[in-house]
């Protein structure tokens, strides 16, 4: 982008410097003064459009009751405003809410909000919307619902006022609150059918939440083809405006694809200015070479997971899982893909509270991996039970620590069939025990500060 910002001022220079100069008037004899004509005041000039378009894993869920991964968790951020924001250090900011109260028992939490936000479609933003909101997270019971659990009552006593009741004390409350999501009670009523799974509530709103957005936050959707992009308007009505840096972008897409192919035609064409971070590192040089691209890296609080059914042969006794864990080659692992990963000491990430670098973690040692699997029930007959395998098509580096998994189970007998599959049929798949496979690779980051 910069590149292009600098090749429209060098023109507008080029044109400047190059357009005709006045010539020089001849004497004319004397004539009558005319009167002189009306002037024209030229229309302000427009305010320069800067788009800002990324691509992303789809699809993307933009209904706060139903979104939870990485793509839907980003437009949510964007689309809606939540009590409290996280902030830098992994603590947390008052936004929608000024200040908060906590009872001494720990049990009462009194939120005051802001005046004067406004919903996109300019209506204020009431505490009646954030127990509305509340009530149908929790009633949706999708996206980020369990992060907020054990609340007995939840009200709004006036319209700046939002009392929560806790059924016990909890730490977790107040950063749970970055994921409440404000919705426009009334706009959503609106457009709520009335045949649903909700009862008296219908939908809920939930299809026109698949294309359409009823928050007050610093973006708002313009267009949603489902299967293709986001299209999102910047809201000059946003109570937080102040934080808009001077080229914070007019419009921002999301645009649902990380084939390798069709990101490297985008960057080349200068119709994508970044990236998904699933791109393998084959993927990450060639675009490197790209004039005007660079390729960044930072820390993050993401962690790579095989997560194991626990409930299907063989995978169901726990000698065979801790066969499988002393099997794999973590050292070997690491260095497959992503310069900088590191081997978790823990099952949380080192920068996260309730890490404990002294907790048990297994190592790669075949000796034990053959010791746990002689006590598995199904010893005797393992090669009858090969152990299932699903990586994310969207990710394909994720093909390579399956087939190193796929490699090292061998090396103690086990037989491993890798699946490659699409993220959506991997999020249905393992919604039962049916259909899940034995093991599913996941990314997870931290939904709390």
């Amino acid at each position: 982008m910069k590149k292009l910002w600098l090749s429209l001022f060098v023109l507008i220079l080029m044109v400047a410097a190059c357009a005709k100069a006045p010539a020089e008037e001849e004497a004319a004899a004397p004539t009558e003064a005319a009167a002189p004509a009306p002037t024209e005041v030229a229309p302000p000039a427009a305010a320069e459009e800067r788009i800002l378009r990324i691509s992303f894993s789809w699809p993307l869920y933009s209904d706060p009751a139903v979104g939870s991964d990485y793509a839907s968790s980003t437009a949510l951020a964007n689309l809606y405003d939540s009590l409290i924001f996280p902030n830098v250090d992994a603590g947390v900011d008052p936004w929608l809410a000024e200040t908060w109260d906590v009872s001494d028992d720990g049990l009462t939490y009194t939120f005051h909000l802001l005046g004067g936000v406004t919903f996109h479609d300019g209506s204020e933003l009431l505490a009646s919307d954030v127990v509305y909101s509340f009530e149908r997270l929790q009633t949706v019971g999708e996206g980020y619902a369990y992060l907020i659990s054990g609340v007995q009552d939840v009200s709004a006593p006036d319209d700046s006022t939002v009392v929560f009741t806790l059924e016990r004390p909890s730490g977790l409350f107040v950063p749970s609150l970055t994921r409440l999501y404000v919705l426009n009670e009334d706009l959503v009523r609106q457009n709520t059918l009335a045949e649903g799974p909700y009862g008296a509530e219908g939908d809920y709103g939930k299809e026109w939440l698949l294309t359409h957005d009823a928050g007050s936050g610093p973006y708002t959707v313009v267009e949603f083809p489902l299967e293709e992009y986001v299209l999102m308007d910047k809201f000059d009505g946003w109570w937080n405006a102040d934080m808009f840096v001077g080229n914070a972008p007019t419009q921002v897409k999301f645009i649902g694809t990380t084939e390798a192919a069709t990101i490297r035609t985008l960057m080349e064409t200068g119709e994508l200015e970044i990236s998904d971070q699933w791109q393998s590192v084959e993927a990450f040089t060639a675009l490197d070479q790209i004039e005007g691209v660079d390729i960044t890296t930072f820390p993050t609080m993401s962690s790579f997971y095989y997560m194991i059914n626990n409930r299907i042969a063989p995978t169901d006794d726990v000698h065979c899982r801790r066969a499988m864990a002393y099997a794999f080659d973590y050292q070997a692992a690491v260095g497959l893909e992503w310069p900088g990963t590191q081997v978790m000491d823990g099952a949380v990430p080192a920068v996260l509270g309730g890490h404990d670098p002294n907790v048990f973690t297994y190592t790669h040692d075949l000796a034990k991996a053959q010791e746990e699997l002689a006590q598995c029930a199904y010893a005797d007959t393992i090669a009858d039970y090969p152990v299932t395998v699903g990586w994310v098509t969207e990710v394909p580096a994720e093909e390579k620590f399956a087939l190193l998994f796929q490699a090292n189970m061998a090396d103690i007998g086990m037989t491993v069939e890798v699946q490659p599959t699409p993220w959506l049929s991997m999020v249905e798949n393992t919604a039962s025990l049916e259909t899940s496979p034995h093991i599913a690779t996941i990314y997870v980051s931290s939904a709390l500060p």
